[in-house]
């Protein structure tokens, strides 16, 4: 099982390619009015149909983190659901590791299921009459895993997910936190090289939520899953996607990493997304550096240490200099602390003149 685990995890990349979805009784009837341009409302209105999802086309790279964010009623939990077919596409494709899901008979589907993806949902999605144990050990119960195997990579995973010594209790006896942790131990225990996590963290408090964030990246840093995060939060999604995909009425808007859809947000929609984060924990260094060493300070910082760093560098050292250092040591650049706090406070006025100032 380890050389196909292994192949799955170089495998699990996902290309979505095309992709439309049409709730309602006739929806290829209606494919050709909304290719040329009819609206989410009008083909409610006129129709009673529902537009889901309008020519989807991302590409998420194996071992990253993609996020797919947007306000309720976007499409991003029709979106994640197409990738292990819990829901059919009206048009398009689903490749992952190369292979169309939509195109999967019903044996190579539930194979799959099985053994290529697992899924965490908002709602914990426990079984209330099983123990932590017992709800842990349930995917490798269902691919027929022997008993003495299940509990091995059962206890391994709720150990480090931070559950040990709860193993037999039940969800009613544990927090909404410690629920979300036997469901992320659940999939993990799967060993499935694609993780699902449809709004994971969104029922939990601030404070358990940024602490399952932590968990996450955690976690991530040692297995490099391919994961799908989903959420309605920019904070998260800034301090978790590797790349980030904002929906609106079923539409990618703009894709990119965290710091692109900061500095560039595509229109006003994704301006008001990100009007209020604190840029100094987004922007990177090399992205607002001046070219060349500056020879009056000995003074380093990475070039992928955000500008909180920068300023804390600087800050500590006394100094009203940097220079930044790529990952092999060579210097590319340099900043001063005019330059660092000017970046960190600016506004993008190009898409509206009301925009509130950026915390700093």
């Amino acid at each position: 099982m380890g050389n196909d685990t292994a192949a799955a995890k170089q495998n699990s990349s996902i290309d979505i390619r095309g992709l439309y979805k049409i709730f309602g009784k006739r929806p290829n009837a209606f494919m050709d009015a909304v290719k040329e341009g009819m609206s989410k409302q009008e083909l409610q209105e006129k129709h009673n149909h529902v537009l889901g999802l309008k020519d989807i086309n991302l590409t998420m790279p194996a071992g990253s983190i993609q996020v797919v964010m947007g306000l309720s009623g976007s499409g991003k939990s029709t979106l994640i659901r197409h990738i292990n077919r819990l829901i059919d596409p009206t048009v398009g494709e689903v490749v992952v590791g190369g292979e169309d899901v939509c195109k999967m008979g019903g044996g190579a589907l539930r194979a799959f299921r099985r053994h290529q993806t697992a899924m965490v949902f908002q709602k914990f999605a426990l079984l209330p009459h099983r123990t932590v144990l017992k709800n842990v050990v349930y995917g490798l119960e269902v691919q027929g895993v022997p008993l003495a195997k299940q509990e091995t990579e059962a206890r391994r995973w709720i150990d480090r997910v931070g559950l040990a010594g709860f193993e037999d209790n039940y969800p009613n006896q544990l927090s909404g936190g410690m629920q979300q942790r036997v469901g992320l131990a659940r999939a993990l225990t799967n060993d499935a090289p694609l993780l699902l996590m449809d709004e994971a963290f969104s029922a939990l408090d601030p404070l358990i939520r940024m602490d399952m964030q932590s968990v996450l990246l955690d976690l991530q840093k040692e297995l490099n899953k391919t994961i799908v995060f989903i959420t309605h939060d920019v904070d998260e999604a800034l301090r978790l996607g590797d790349r980030i995909a904002i929906l609106r009425d079923g539409e990618v808007i703009q894709e990119g990493t965290g710091q692109d859809i900061v500095l560039e947000p595509a229109d006003e929609y994704i301006q008001n997304f990100v009007k209020d984060v604190n840029r100094a924990r987004v922007v990177r260094a090399d992205s607002v550096m001046s070219p060349g060493a500056d020879s009056s300070t000995s003074l380093e910082v990475s070039a992928n240490d955000n500008l909180e760093v920068v300023a804390r560098v600087m800050s500590n050292a006394k100094s009203s200099k940097v220079n930044v250092l790529a990952d092999d040591g060579q210097v590319l650049g340099h900043l001063t602390l005019e330059a660092t706090v000017a970046a960190i406070v600016k506004q993008d006025t190009r898409h509206t003149t009301e925009g509130s100032e950026f915390n700093a």
